[in-house]
């Protein structure tokens, strides 16, 4: 009996492929297509958006986005995302009304909401461009392999699974994977793990470099709360190895004396409509208050654990040896759903018994089978050996204690105010929970020292271990992903090198030109805000 024939390689071409369709991706594609280039977006998933959607992390961002000078991309992304719930919920007055609506009321962050709803804006950006013809998604595709010529990456095959092996040529590769993927596919100079402090100088950089110091990963899984209902699932089969490490127990921001969170503080509820979340579990990731909608609309909350308890520390998932990703990954949903089965049946509860049975897995608002969400919340990722790197140094207030603001840099691509909040994960490394002060992102740490035509778009950006958690966020990728689209645009216009645009000042300034006059975004901090430090969002696992 003959063996089944090899499926033939299908080959596509295009000006610009972007491998990833997260924040960065997806500001990449929308802003190259929009300056009139055909586009190849591809994401492993079956949902566009990556951490908005697929990962199942609402924004994050501190109230202070609202008062910044964010991107108008990104800023118009947060006010679909409000209008969606006021055009398709039924909202209360007060809340509808309301320009800053949070329809979750989260403690975490200032715009909590449903992944389905960020999927539902995702494809609501993507539709005119999907319907031009300039813009080919493709689900379900992830990379496997990348052709090379020299200092250039000339096409990426991506597998499909429910179809044979494509071959996309492009003049530009934007890497918009979670761990960097194409960086190792297409053999570019990278680093993974912490670096140490004789490399970079970091007052908080590790004594000595290891690799395979990296921040945990999560599975995020959604509930919703039944009472008088019984949901239990069924004992994992490894819950014995996990279940001695759960409570309720947190650490505070800096690594200080731990407390306890409980899931509840008193009966839902009891929770006044419009008041202050407590601030317990429940409401640390809540993405629908049923508060905000009409009575009788919605029977409970839903809300999305991922918190500390289910933060995966035991294996990397770079690095690690042949098979070591698909073990963590597999080990990391055990561990969630472990803590699940915990929190149901012997988790001590706020009225002094113990077990939540009552509480639900919610598999629509994931879009999955199990309510599980359908890829890992990524923390880390390879990122580039860049001609550029950000470091601790260039933006933090502590370091910057005399000086007047975050380091400024001739080659700024736009502004971000963030925190460094670092997850102590694989290497056993310390955590921290660092204020920023407002920093500008530099060109240069979206270059890779040699290759000439991939650039990264997300948390693949030339930065360090410690300094990387301050571009992770939703609004970091976005601007990073941005200011990409926008160069590759430029270079193929203008048919230069990205290198070419940051050596020659008469190039920076017209590209800088094209980033404030096209897209309107800000290079600069005003005076006025340069020197404020981002106050902390709560707990240390309370963001990203």
């Amino acid at each position: 009996m003959s063996a089944a024939p090899t499926p033939r390689t299908r080959e596509l071409g295009t000006d610009v492929l972007v491998v990833g369709a997260g924040p960065g991706g997806l500001a990449a594609a929308l802003t190259a297509v929009r300056f009139g280039h055909r586009v190849v977006l591809t994401e492993a998933a079956d949902w566009p958006g990556g951490l908005l959607t697929a990962q199942a992390v609402p924004l994050a961002d501190g109230h202070r986005v609202e008062l910044d000078p964010v991107s108008p991309g990104y800023r118009d992304l947060r006010e679909r995302i409000r209008d969606f719930y006021r055009r398709n919920y039924p909202l209360c007055p007060e809340p509808y009304a309301d320009p800053l609506l949070d329809p979750g009321l989260s403690t975490t962050g200032h715009l909590s909401h449903e992944p389905r709803a960020a999927l539902a804006v995702v494809q609501e950006l993507l539709a005119p461009h999907l319907a031009s013809g300039r813009l080919t998604l493709l689900l379900g595709h992830r990379p496997v392999a990348a052709r090379t010529d020299g200092d250039r990456v000339t096409a990426v095959t991506l597998e499909a699974a429910d179809g044979g092996p494509l071959t996309v040529g492009a003049a530009y590769v934007v890497d918009a994977t979670d761990l960097g993927d194409l960086l190792d596919l297409a053999g570019v100079e990278h680093v993974t793990g912490a670096e140490s402090r004789e490399e970079t100088g970091e007052p908080h950089a590790a004594d000595t470099a290891d690799p395979l110091d990296q921040q945990p990963f999560s599975w995020v899984f959604a509930l919703d709360h039944r009472p008088g209902e019984d949901h239990t699932v069924d004992r994992p089969a490894g819950y014995d190895r996990w279940a001695g490490a759960f409570s309720w127990e947190t650490a505070e921001p800096g690594g200080t004396a731990a407390r306890q969170v409980p899931l509840f503080l008193h009966e839902p509820d009891e929770v006044p409509p419009w008041g202050a979340p407590p601030n317990d579990r429940w409401h640390q990731r809540r993405v629908l208050a049923r508060s905000r909608c009409l009575p009788g609309t919605f029977d409970s909350d839903i809300t999305l654990v991922d918190w500390e308890q289910t933060a995966y520390t035991r294996l990397p998932l770079v690095g690690g040896g042949d098979g070591a990703r698909a073990r963590a990954e597999r080990e990391a949903r055990e561990q969630a759903l472990s803590f699940l089965y915990w929190m149901q049946t012997r988790a001590p509860r706020h009225d002094g018994g113990r077990g939540y049975p009552e509480l639900r897995l919610r598999p629509d608002v994931t879009g999955t089978a199990d309510g599980f969400a359908m890829t890992p919340h990524v923390r880390e990722s390879r990122r580039i050996r860049a001609e550029f790197t950000l470091l601790e140094h260039h933006m933090t207030a502590a370091a910057r204690a005399g000086a007047r603001g975050a380091e400024t840099f001739a080659d700024s691509v736009g502004t971000l105010r963030s925190r460094i909040t670092l997850h102590p994960g694989a290497g056993g490394g310390a955590g921290l929970d660092l204020e920023c002060l407002p920093f500008q992102l530099p060109l240069g740490a979206l270059l890779p020292v040699r290759v000439e035509n991939l650039l990264p778009a997300g948390r693949n950006a030339g930065a360090t271990h410690v300094s990387a958690p301050a571009l992770g966020g939703h609004a970091g990728q976005w601007s990073i992903g941005e200011a990409v689209g926008a160069l590759v645009s430029y270079c193929l216009e203008h048919r230069l090198p990205p290198r070419a645009v940051r050596g020659s000042e008469r190039r920076l300034a017209s590209f800088q030109s094209r980033l404030s006059d096209s897209l309107g975004l800000a290079l600069a901090w005003p005076d006025r805000l340069r020197t404020g430090p981002v106050t902390s969002a709560g707990p240390l696992y309370a963001t990203l």
